[in-house]
């Protein structure tokens, strides 16, 4: 049974090798300091952080994630070591929340290394804190216990480290951060948080975790802005906010205390609430529930397909870490056995032994056995679902292929997402999730023109590879084009040394670009400075609330800029300029688009750094190279193609250029 604890109460553990799963509903860093007999931390050698995460003993996640799970094994502990504490920090300088009061109370659960829980701990009452000790494991009388502490600190992981006795906290906090940003980069951001009544139903059974979680409070009502729309037809971009319980869906507000649900929505005028899920066909007795596409609440089918594709993304990732977790304990298990059995001498002789290692391999493979079952059953619930939703995806949220892009219209408002390629685990690869990311942007794309991308890339020739990562961007180019209204969206394209003229050429021919591709230095100054200008402009009008203020010569709408073979051609200010664009460019609606191999913008040193992580890296070819938000699991990315001999892309672009005509713009 397990014991939940409350602050300052302790619990005897029953064993030593033991799991600590989180569950925060927001990226945080985990990390676990060792003390000694007085709880003093002997140096940066007994602190496991995303930086560093592996002590004798104890491995931590390498990145911040919505989910951790962190392993111990107390009795490989370093010798003097009598102390674990766990720490959780929010990450700093990411754009997400900054104090614990703005998210969901943390959840921390110790278990076995088979999932059952032992103890477990919500983290309450926290406000301004930004880093909390959320539990420690000490040794009294040579017995260990776990003891809920629930300490926070408004200082940050800095203060934190400091009150656990480390010398130069602050650098130490530095490096860390450094470490969860540089992870981050590589992260798919997470969907808006679902409260329990706008979670998806679930029809899988099996061995995906559910933990108790906290409500998440109310979220706070956001500075009022300007709307333009009640000032006149021009739209102009308001600053994004990152994904949170404001930006999608039901707010939560009064599930808590129990009241009615606030159905009111930001994005839309006209409150209402959403319409109910298409329901599933009843089971037979013994089956599971047929999938039904949208089974998730929403403002509408898009919305419902959206939160159910996030839904499936999820479901995944925690059935397979189950899988994982439960393969790992067998193994661990067979070994402690045989090392038993083995260290009795009459074992050694005879066929004692060989019963042993029988009998153990045996035990492996039954719970071997029983996990690939349930993950089996999970997968199967999963792909009948993916065989349900994929052709019943709206065109932004599906694939080239999908016949549903023949039969599309221009829309007069923007979708909520927009797919740009698919997700998948090597234990079902033909399981395919797509990859959603919000609109509008809320951070740049690079598309990884580099051969060290990935094995397939390495293999491929170099101007084939480039030209292939210039594809990818124009056809992410034309998906936005399509899904926008008339004239609210415009590319920009930078192609130095005219070398993508080939890839180019069905937004060129189309003419839907906002002007001819800039080549040279004098067109990349021309473009850089035009749209620099711009987010300046709109940023001033948007503090002062002086929309109308605007030069009527400025396009309010979105703005893209399509940068091929960076960084040839850019002198420092154009590097200055473009990093600007990538870090104040989304909040006004300025977007980023950029083919590059890393390895080749080297030269500029650690400058640019900044500017890589705070794009989302995909590829031309599949790589695995994106994480989850909630247990970290490698993906292997897989890009978006259109079919071969398809003339849908051009169609598109037809599409996109007389919608313009019969608009005017």
């Amino acid at each position: 049974m397990t014991a939940e604890l409350v602050r300052g109460q302790n619990h005897t553990l029953p064993q030593t090798r033991l799991e600590i799963r989180v569950s925060a509903g927001t990226p945080v860093v985990a990390g676990a300091t060792l003390g000694d007999e007085r709880g003093t931390v002997r140096g940066i050698e007994w602190i496991a952080h995303p930086g560093s995460p592996q002590l004798p003993g104890l491995e931590v996640s390498q990145q911040a994630a919505a989910d951790h799970r962190l392993a111990v094994d107390l009795e490989a502990l370093p010798t003097g070591a009598h102390r674990v504490t766990v720490l959780l920090a929010l990450p700093v300088g990411v754009g997400g929340p900054v104090r614990f009061g703005a998210v969901p109370a943390p959840f921390v659960a110790v278990t076995g290394l088979d999932g059952t829980e032992i103890a477990s701990f919500t983290l309450t009452d926290l406000d301004a804190e930004s880093a909390v000790s959320a539990l420690e494991l000490y040794r009294r009388q040579d017995v260990w216990k776990v003891r809920a502490v629930g300490q926070g600190y408004a200082g940050g992981l800095a203060a934190m480290l400091a009150d656990q006795g480390v010398t130069e906290p602050a650098a130490l906090a530095g490096t860390i951060q450094e470490a969860v940003t540089r992870g981050l980069a590589r992260s798919v951001a997470p969907p808006p948080p679902r409260t329990p009544e706008g979670d998806r139903v679930r029809h899988a059974t099996g061995s995906a975790d559910h933990r108790p979680t906290a409500p998440p409070p109310a979220p706070e009502p956001p500075e009022p802005l300007t709307d333009p729309a009640a000032t006149g037809p021009a739209h102009t971009p308001q600053p994004h906010t990152s994904p949170g319980p404001a930006a999608a869906g039901p707010s939560a507000a009064g599930t808590s205390a129990g009241g009615p649900i606030n159905y009111a929505h930001p994005r839309r005028q006209h409150a209402a609430p959403p319409s109910p899920p298409p329901t599933a066909p009843p089971a037979q007795p013994g089956q599971p529930a047929q999938p039904v596409a949208g089974d998730a609440t929403g403002w509408s089918m898009d919305e419902r397909l959206y939160n159910q594709i996030w839904g499936m993304f999820e479901d995944l990732a925690r059935a397979v870490a189950a899988y994982r977790s439960a393969v790992d304990f067998a193994e661990s298990r067979m070994d402690q056995e045989l090392d038993r059995a083995l260290s009795d001498p009459r074992n050694r002789i005879g066929g004692a032994g060989d019963r042993a290692r029988e009998a153990a391999r045996a035990k492996r493979d039954e719970l071997t056995s029983r996990a690939q079952e349930a993950l089996d059953r999970d997968l199967a619930q999963l792909t009948a679902e993916a065989a349900v939703v994929e052709p019943a995806l709206p065109a932004a949220y599906a694939g080239w292929g999908n016949p549903v892009w023949h039969a599309h219209r221009i829309p007069m408002e923007i979708p909520m997402a927009l797919r740009i390629g698919d997700l998948h685990l090597p234990e079902r690869t033909d399981l395919r999730i797509p990859l959603l990311v919000r609109l509008p942007l809320e951070r740049g794309i690079w598309v990884d023109s580099g051969r060290a991308a990935s094995e397939a890339a390495a293999l491929m020739d170099t101007d084939r590879l480039r030209r292939l990562a210039m594809e990818t961007a124009v056809a992410h180019a034309a998906r936005l084009l399509a899904v926008y209204p008339p004239g609210e969206f415009a590319v920009h394209v930078i192609d130095p040394a005219g070398s993508a003229a080939g890839p180019l050429a069905p937004l060129v021919e189309a003419g839907v670009l906002a002007g001819p591709p800039a080549a040279g230095p004098g067109g990349v100054a021309s473009v850089l400075a035009h749209l620099t200008r711009r987010v300046d402009l709109v940023q001033m009008a948007v503090r002062a609330r002086a929309a109308d203020s605007l030069p009527p010569d400025l396009d309010t709408g979105e703005q893209l800029l399509v940068v091929n073979d960076f960084p040839h051609g850019f002198d420092d200010r154009a590097v200055t300029q473009l990093r600007y664009l990538a870090d104040e460019g989304p909040a006004v609606g300025v977007h980023l688009l950029m083919v590059a191999d890393r390895e080749e913008a080297s030269a500029y040193g650690p400058i640019l750094d900044p500017l890589w992580r705070s794009l989302l890296r995909i590829t031309p070819v599949a790589d695995s190279h994106l994480a989850d938000p909630w247990v970290g699991h490698a993906w292997t990315y897989e890009p978006l193609t259109v079919p071969p001999g398809s003339r849908v892309l051009e169609q598109v672009l037809a599409a996109v250029a007389e919608a313009r005509r019969a608009s005017g713009r």
